[in-house]
């Protein structure tokens, strides 16, 4: 079996949930075979089928690899509650479901949930029994509903046509119980403020506390030192308390505190929630030191100029397709640093939060991206609205996400220069991305047709290195790029943006060059891994001296079914040296110069991560010199 196609045991899942960790003795994973039919009622499980969940029954993966549209799938499998799970509450969680779930225990109706990418969950202690329960999952996704948040999903009925991928319906993510007192913490995060030292810090339980002296316990660790630790009075269900960490005040000394990519320093936060001297309730999370802003034409990172450098990811596998063990997730978090980049543009997919944990640790930038609707209509504006809603509350107090995208190339808001409903769409989704989360720069509509954003997204696939240096080469450039050329035929900005806002080549590259020999899809095409690696470092090199960028993202990170073109194959090997790959990706060949970010080279750092540490507070590996580094291309 492929490493691609690897599948998890209960055993080996690991806590789906790491922004809210509970212990181990807390939760069971649900993963694994459950019976599975297709078709309009629950008589299509008699005689049914069994499909390996978390993995989508258009994938191999799944033991089914079903072809065509599947308009409603049903699972079923027994559920058995331990016993010393009894008193508290016991709590059923689905990673996430495409596209409309509908569940019962028994004949209990436990409820539904509309959008497929994000997490949900039921309580089932009402209608526990003793013994054996049977747990019953329908869904409906219809294949043809393009005003649905639907991602890469393909519309037509064989195989996966130019960019788009196959289908993926049902359950896609984990499925667990997990056992919590009957008042628990439902949230926990941490917004910094790096001008006062401080981390503003909220807790959100289920309900308000009954009678009783109830405290909050928070404890804040990193480098294996405490940083604090508070006991606050608890009078409703959400409780915000802002910690004011020591500060040396000089740089040298606050950097040994804050999280990049180059020294991805996380804090550990241990909440207990205490009633007299009694623990009720007991988790744990991270967070970290870090702060993202914009001006005068550059990104900044803890409040200095840092240039972007992403790379694509569409986060498919080919016998897995949209889901992944966490190997998986961690392998990808890694190569993205050891090709030379500082972060990734999850593209058109809400990544599992597994993978944002990994991010978090390794050090990786995430652009979170909006899954689009293809067409527009009231009801595609409601489930965009919802779910966008739902991704930034999931995700906001993750220190590796690092900016919001609710629409890339207009895609469900067509003609917008004629349209001014579809418009107003876009500003209402950057403006609710603002007032839920105003820490991170939103983009409204990445790639073409900008009328608001606090960063500028151009897609520009030109084969020729010497044209985007004549483009971007210059703010004056760049802006003349804006307003008059149109790349990809498409116009840039849909009236007057702030000429200080960053620009940032969100896509360009795409050179498709396939070792096997078949020549799949590209934007361009290469035929030797020799001219593969000559391509694109011509291509980086001139970004990389793009003095109107603020960063860029290559496009693409692996290759992808009918796509030929990414840095690695499908599955997850290089198609030229990663050193040589490194070097282009920085702009550099031959020698390891100091980078002009705040933050050295990180090369260094990933070969001494693979000794997988797993104490998110000890302190950052020492970087090794330039000339020491050496690279071995097997991960």
């Amino acid at each position: 079996m492929s490493r691609s196609a690897a599948r998890p045991t209960t055993a080996a899942v690991p806590y789906p949930r790491p922004a809210l960790e509970r212990s181990p003795d807390t939760w069971r994973s649900l993963d694994g075979s459950w019976a599975f039919g297709v078709g309009p009622d629950a008589g299509a499980l008699d005689g049914a089928m069994h499909i390996e969940v978390p993995f989508a029954p258009e994938s191999a993966a799944s033991g089914l690899s079903l072809p065509g549209f599947l308009h409603t799938v049903w699972y079923r499998r027994e559920v058995q509650v331990p016993a010393a799970w009894r008193g508290g509450q016991v709590l059923l969680h689905f990673g996430a479901a495409d596209y409309h779930a509908r569940v019962w225990l028994g004949d209990a109706y436990l409820g539904e949930h509309i959008g497929g990418h994000t997490p949900f969950s039921f309580d089932l202690t009402p209608h526990l029994g003793t013994g054996s329960l049977t747990l019953t999952v329908r869904v409906d996704d219809d294949p043809l509903a393009l005003d649905q948040p639907r991602g890469k999903q393909d519309w037509l009925p064989d195989e996966p046509h130019k960019i788009w991928y196959p289908r993926t319906t049902g359950l896609w993510q984990s499925v667990w119980l997990e056992h919590v007192p009957a008042l628990h913490f439902t949230e926990l995060e941490g917004t910094p403020d790096l001008t006062s030292w401080s981390l503003r810090l909220r807790a959100r339980l289920n309900a308000a506390p009954g009678a009783g002296e109830w405290r909050l316990r928070v404890q804040l660790q990193a480098r294996g030192e405490v940083l604090s630790d508070d006991l606050y009075r608890v009078t409703g269900p959400e409780i915000t308390r802002t910690v004011h960490l020591a500060d040396g005040g000089i740089d040298d000394h606050r950097r040994d505190l804050l999280w990049s990519p180059e020294h991805p320093q996380l804090i550990g936060v241990r909440a207990w929630l205490l009633r007299g001297g009694e623990v009720i309730d007991e988790v744990s999370s991270t967070t970290a030191l870090r702060e993202f802003g914009w001006a005068q034409g550059r990104f900044l990172l803890n409040g200095l100029p840092y240039t972007l450098r992403l790379v694509l990811n569409q986060g498919y596998w080919p016998d897995t397709h949209m889901s992944a063990t966490d190997e998986q997730l961690r392998l990808d978090a890694e190569l993205v640093r050891r090709l030379g980049f500082n972060g990734v543009r999850m593209h058109q997919k809400v990544e599992s939060p597994r993978f944002l944990h990994w991010c978090d640790q390794i050090g990786v930038l995430v652009w979170t991206e909006l899954p689009s609707a293809y067409a527009y209509s009231d009801r595609s504006v409601a489930a965009l609205t919802r779910e966008w809603t739902e991704v930034i509350r999931r995700d906001r107090g993750r220190p590796c996400v690092a900016a919001w995208v609710p629409f890339n190339e207009s895609w469900g808001v067509p003609d917008l220069r004629t349209h001014p409903k579809a418009r107003h769409l876009v500003q209402s989704l950057y403006h609710l991305a603002r007032s839920l989360d105003d820490t991170r720069p939103v983009l409204g509509n990445d790639g073409w047709e900008t009328m608001v954003g606090d960063l500028i997204g151009v897609h520009d696939y030109t084969p020729k290195a010497k044209v985007l240096k004549r483009r971007y080469g210059t703010p004056e450039r760049t802006w003349t790029t804006l307003r008059s050329d149109q790349p990809g035929g498409r116009q840039i900005l849909l009236g007057d943006l702030d000429p200080g806002t960053p620009v940032v080549l969100s896509e360009f590259g795409g050179v498709a060059y396939a070792p096997g020999g078949d020549a799949g899809w590209g934007y361009s095409r290469v035929r030797s891994s020799e001219d593969f690696l000559a391509v694109y470092a011509e291509l980086l090199g001139a970004v990389n001296r793009c003095m109107g960028l603020a960063g860029f993202c290559y496009t693409q990170l692996t290759d992808t079914f009918q796509e030929r073109n990414g840095l690695l194959t499908e599955d997850r090997e290089p198609k030229a040296p990663l050193a040589e790959l490194f070097r282009a990706t920085q702009g550099r060949r031959g020698t390891y110069d100091q980078d002009t970010d705040p933050d050295p080279d990180p090369l260094g750092y990933l070969l001494e991560w693979r000794e997988r540490r797993r104490d998110v507070a000890a302190g950052p590996v020492t970087l090794p010199q330039a000339d020491d580094l050496t690279v071995n291309p097997e991960v």
